[in-house]
C-alpha cells in the first residue's frame, strides 16, 4: 500500500460521566486520569510510528484548541488542528476531517480514533491498522471491533458476516445496539463484536457514501473546509457552512446504511473508559478488588475505588466509588454507573459551576488556580508558560498584589515596564493598566492577592490581545 495513512483524531467531546474529574472545561480526554500522559497524548503516541502513519489531523472546537496545542507540544508532536465552530456531533467532524485531509492527500487512507479512549496493547493496534489499510485500501469502510472479554451492557455490538477477500476482515452484517446482561451473554456466545467507534476508509469512500444519504451535510462539510481561515496556526471552518450539516452520529449518518462496511476483530487492552467502573475495571487492585488513584486506605472494605490526592479511608463498605478533588466529593454505588447523567444535569439546574470549570483553569497563556477566597479578597495561583503573554487589561473593581515564587515575570504597569524576580513582588492598582508576560525559559510562578469587592473573570477589560480575544 502507498497510500498516505492519516490519523483523524475526534476529540470535541465534553463528557461528564467522569464527573468530578471530568469536567466540560477540561473533559476527561485532556486530563491525566491514570497516568502521567491523557488519554489524547496516548492516542497522539499510538500513531506516530514512522513509516507506517503520516502527520495526524487533530479535530476540536475553538474551547480546547490551546490545551490541545500544549499537550502536543509536550510531546514534542507536530499535527494539524481543525476547529469546529460548534458541535454537530460526529457525522460531521469526520465528514469534515476526511474533506480536509483529502484537500492535502487525495488518495489518503484516514484512521479515524476517539482521543478519550484507551488501548494498552499498541502492537497489536498496529497490527490491526496494516491489516485494516488493506481492506480500506481496496474500497472497505472499515470498523475496528473488539473481542469482547465479558457480557458488557454499556457498549453496542457488530454482528459479523461473511469474509472478504483479505482474511480475518468480514463484512458488517448489523450494529446492535446496548445489550441487557442476558442478550449480551447471548451475543458473546455467537460470535459477535464490541464496536469500539473508531474506523478506517479511503478519504473519498467515505465522502462518496456520505453523500449518497446526505449530500446536504457533505456540501456544507466541503464548504467549511475551503472557507476555513488560519488563526494562530490552527484551521477554523466556516461557522455558517458548518452550521448548515444536519448533526448526527457517523453510526445513523453512514456506518449503519453503507454496504461498504467491514469488521476487523482485535484484542488491544481497548476501553472507552465511559465511567468510573470502567477505570476501576482497569485500574491495579489488591486482593480484596480495591483501587486507588492517590492516597486510601481500606479496612473491611472490597471491590471499591477511590480516586483522591488527600488520603480517604473506606471502612466496612463494598463496591463503592469515591472521588474527591479539591472542589468536590463524589460518593456512589460503583455498579451503578447510571446516575452521573441525572446528577450531572441537577449540578447545572442548580447552576454549580464545578460542572464546567476545576480549580486550575486553562489559558493559552498557562493556567490559575483560586487558593483562597473571602467577601473581600481572593488569593490565585497563577502558571504563565514559557513566552506566554496574558492580554493588557485592567479591572474596575479590584487592585493585586503579585508575589513571583519561580522564573522571571516581565510586568506592565501603566507606561512602565519592570523585571520581578523569585521572592519579588508589585502592586497593581484599582483600575491601572497592566500585562503579565513570562520571558524566560521555565514556566513562572506567582501568587496573586485580589482585594476589592468583585472578583469574577468577566471584570477583565482586554485592550490587547495576543490570542485574539479581544
Amino acid at each position: 500500500m502507498t497510500r498516505p495513512l492519516v490519523p483523524l483524531i475526534i476529540c470535541g467531546g465534553a463528557g461528564t460521566r467522569l464527573w468530578p474529574a471530568s469536567r466540560k472545561s477540561a473533559p476527561k480526554q485532556f486530563i491525566n486520569l491514570m497516568g502521567e500522559q491523557s488519554s489524547f497524548q496516548e492516542t497522539v503516541l499510538r500513531v506516530t510510528e514512522p513509516g507506517l502513519f503520516a502527520e495526524p489531523v487533530i479535530i476540536t472546537n475553538e474551547e480546547y484548541r490551546h490545551v490541545a496545542a500544549d499537550q502536543l507540544d509536550a510531546l514534542g508532536v507536530k499535527a494539524a488542528i481543525l476547529l469546529e465552530p460548534m458541535r454537530r456531533d460526529s457525522g460531521p467532524a469526520i465528514a469534515a476531517g476526511a474533506s480536509f485531509i483529502a484537500a492535502r492527500h487525495p488518495d489518503a487512507i484516514v484512521l479515524v480514533l476517539a482521543a478519550d479512549h484507551v488501548v494498552r496493547d499498541v502492537e497489536a493496534f498496529r497490527a490491526a491498522v496494516r491489516k485494516a489499510a488493506e481492506a480500506a485500501d481496496a474500497g472497505s469502510i472499515v470498523t475496528f471491533g473488539i473481542n469482547p472479554d465479558h457480557p458488557a451492557t454499556g457498549y453496542g455490538y457488530i454482528r459479523r458476516g461473511p469474509e472478504i477477500d483479505i482474511p480475518g476482515v468480514s463484512k458488517v452484517d448489523a450494529f446492535v445496539e446496548k445489550p441487557n446482561e442476558e442478550t449480551a451473554r447471548r451475543y458473546i456466545a455467537d460470535g459477535f463484536l464490541w464496536n469500539s467507534g473508531n474506523f478506517m476508509f479511503r478519504a473519498d469512500v467515505l465522502l462518496d457514501e456520505y453523500r449518497r444519504f446526505d449530500a446536504k451535510t457533505v456540501e456544507a462539510v466541503d464548504e467549511a473546509v475551503r472557507k476555513g481561515r488560519q488563526d494562530l496556526g490552527w484551521t477554523i471552518l466556516d461557522p455558517e457552512a458548518f452550521g448548515s450539516a444536519a448533526a448526527v452520529s457517523i453510526d445513523f449518518a453512514v456506518m449503519e446504511k453503507t454496504d461498504r462496511v467491514a469488521v476487523i476483530p482485535v484484542s488491544m487492552g481497548w476501553s472507552d473508559v465511559g465511567s468510573w467502573h470502567a477505570v476501576w475495571e482497569l485500574s491495579d487492585k489488591d486482593e480484596n478488588g480495591n483501587a486507588a488513584i492517590g492516597d486510601a486506605v481500606f479496612l473491611d472494605a472490597s471491590n471499591n475505588f477511590v480516586s483522591s490526592k488527600n488520603l480517604v479511608c473506606v471502612a466496612g463498605l463494598d463496591n463503592v466509588a469515591v472521588i474527591a478533588t479539591g472542589d468536590a466529593t463524589l460518593v456512589f454505588d460503583r455498579n451503578n454507573m447510571d446516575t452521573m447523567r441525572p446528577l450531572v444535569k441537577k449540578l447545572e439546574e442548580q447552576g454549580r459551576k464545578q460542572v464546567d470549570e476545576h480549580l486550575e483553569v486553562f489559558r493559552p497563556w498557562g493556567s490559575y488556580q483560586s487558593l483562597d477566597i473571602g467577601a473581600r479578597f481572593q488569593v490565585k495561583r497563577i502558571v504563565v508558560k514559557p513566552g506566554g503573554r496574558l492580554s493588557l487589561q485592567k479591572h474596575f473593581h479590584r487592585a493585586e498584589h503579585w508575589i513571583v515564587v519561580q522564573g522571571t515575570a516581565l510586568v506592565t504597569i501603566g507606561e512602565t515596564q519592570k523585571i520581578v524576580r523569585e521572592n519579588e513582588s508589585t502592586y497593581i492598582p484599582l483600575g491601572e493598566v497592566h500585562r503579565l508576560e513570562n520571558p524566560g525559559k521555565i514556566p513562572l510562578e506567582l501568587i496573586e492577592v485580589q482585594s476589592g469587592s468583585y472578583f469574577g473573570e468577566d471584570d477583565i477589560v482586554r485592550l490587547d490581545d495576543v490570542y485574539n480575544r479581544v
